[in-house]
């Protein structure tokens, strides 16, 4: 078990910000860094570049300004990974903000609260989390205020590619020395307490930490849970999102209940009884990756690296031998309530191909897979979030099937990773096509390839950044 000791706090992790980040909203040094010549290129970085320097808040980058006002945390290492290619030093503070808010059991939050934003502009808020009060006996840090539930732990691939974006930099200001180990802390919390099936795999216990809220993946879990009463929250997502869009309310019922008992057992998995628990595939997949990542660290900083090439294999033939599913050509979800697989298709059944071991028979069946009619959208490359031949998709509502920007940016990372180039360069062409087209829009419908959810939205227009710039041979660590 990873001790309560907090990692190292304190003003490392809060350097002064320099001027160029300090000009929110005005920053023309970051729009006229080198960019590449061609005209069409050029005028799709400043647009995302805008984006980005639009949603900074001086700390951190704001998914949206108005749906989501405050700090994500895998929203933030996406947002990192687009950010190196515009300032090393903004992208390596957005890493180091959020993990100011790390807890001392080492757990990443899900959401780092901003003071200055209205109680009411998000639910659930500080107050219904009430981290620092209820998460106190888990570690919640007293100086801010967090969620506590956590997201996909792809904050160490993040970290390196920033190191690597500018080596010297990243020495000069002894980044890596500073985030490695937190996220050392992060992935023992995740294989400690969090490896509620015993088979080695990362346990996820809210549909709000695997990233995809409400996908079909969750269903047969959630009907075990009866709702909040509608009456006891208000959504303020649906003050800016449209309703055919957003997860239902029986769905948010069974969310907010959920997380009610979590805070009321003081976010302790030692002692909580978990009613939703399911191994995720795309969210095991990062963790393999961001492992080896921190032997990458490991080995730039002379520290041991062989305990994270390790634990990177274990998780590979745990991911393999719990969640492969050869007839159906994907990984699956595991309900560890059951035992069994989830019977559904989903993108995060595919983002395993992200891991660079995969047995070869199960990446060629992952190929075959993502290239057939279940996931080959008809109006766009970008992978739709669910089985298109599903009985639960629906084009529109969130991650029931529309494509989103992040998922098909891992999947054009693991095709590169395994040698499918050509596929490669097709969804990297239809990604900066959509990006740009949609006013980097938060996810497309895959039917008609519009534009849905938010606009404006960072970690497409990040990850746009990173397509546009970024060496087409640098894969995983």
């Amino acid at each position: 078990m990873p001790s309560h000791r907090r990692p190292g706090r304190g003003r490392a992790l809060r350097p002064r910000l320099p001027q160029e980040v300090r000009r929110v909203r005005t920053a023309p040094n970051l729009l006229d860094r080198p960019a590449p010549a061609a005209p069409a290129d050029l005028t799709l970085r400043r647009g995302a570049a805008r984006v980005l320097i639009d949603n900074w808040t001086g700390a951190s980058t704001v998914p949206s300004r108005t749906l989501y006002p405050h700090q994500w945390s895998w929203d933030s290492a996406f947002i990192a990974i687009g950010l190196r290619h515009l300032s090393v030093r903004r992208a390596q503070r957005e890493l180091e903000s959020l993990l100011a808010a790390q807890w001392a059991d080492g757990r990443v939050p899900h959401i780092v609260f901003n003071p200055a934003v209205a109680a009411d502009a998000y639910f659930p808020s500080p107050d219904f989390w009430q981290s620092s009060r209820a998460g106190r006996d888990a570690g919640a840090p007293t100086a801010v205020e967090t969620s506590g539930i956590v997201q996909p732990p792809v904050h160490a691939l993040a970290a390196w590619l920033v190191h690597r974006a500018d080596p010297a930099e990243s020495r000069r200001r002894g980044f890596l020395a500073r985030v490695q180990p937190r996220l050392a802390a992060w992935h023992d919390y995740l294989l400690t307490r969090r490896d509620l099936g015993g088979g080695g795999l990362a346990a996820v216990v809210h549909p709000w930490e695997p990233g995809m809220d409400n996908s079909p993946c969750w269903d047969r879990a959630l009907r075990r849970i009866e709702p909040s009463p509608p009456d006891s929250f208000r959504r303020a997502d649906l003050d800016h999102g449209h309703p055919a869009d957003r997860p239902t309310d029986l769905d948010y019922g069974r969310y907010v209940r959920l997380a009610t008992e979590y805070r009321e057992a003081g976010y302790d998995d030692r002692v909580v009884r978990h009613r939703f628990a399911v191994e995720d595939p795309c969210f095991n997949a990062l963790l393999v990756v961001s492992e080896l990542a921190l032997a990458a660290m490991a080995r730039e900083l002379d520290l041991p690296a062989r305990r994270h090439t390790e634990r990177a294999a274990q998780l590979t033939g745990a991911l393999v031998d719990r969640l492969w599913d050869e007839e159906a050509g994907l990984f699956r979800v595991r309900d560890l309530h059951t035992g069994t697989p989830v019977d559904e298709g989903s993108v995060s059944g595919l983002i395993p191909l992200l891991v660079p071991h995969l047995p070869a028979d199960v990446v060629r069946r992952l190929h075959a897979t993502l290239t057939g009619p279940r996931f080959s959208a008809p109006a766009t490359r970008l992978v739709p979030s669910y089985d298109l031949t599903g009985h639960a998709f629906d084009p529109a509502r969130y991650w029931r099937g529309p494509a989103w920007f992040n998922t098909a940016w891992l999947i054009e990372r693991g095709l590169r990773t395994h040698g499918l180039q050509q596929d490669a360069d097709r969804l990297r062409a239809d990604f900066l096509a959509r990006a740009g087209g949609s006013g980097f829009a938060e996810y497309v419908d895959p039917s008609t390839g519009a534009a849905r959810g938010t606009r404006h939205f960072s970690w497409t227009a990040a990850l746009t950044l990173d397509l546009l710039s970024a060496d087409p041979k640098e894969c995983t660590p």
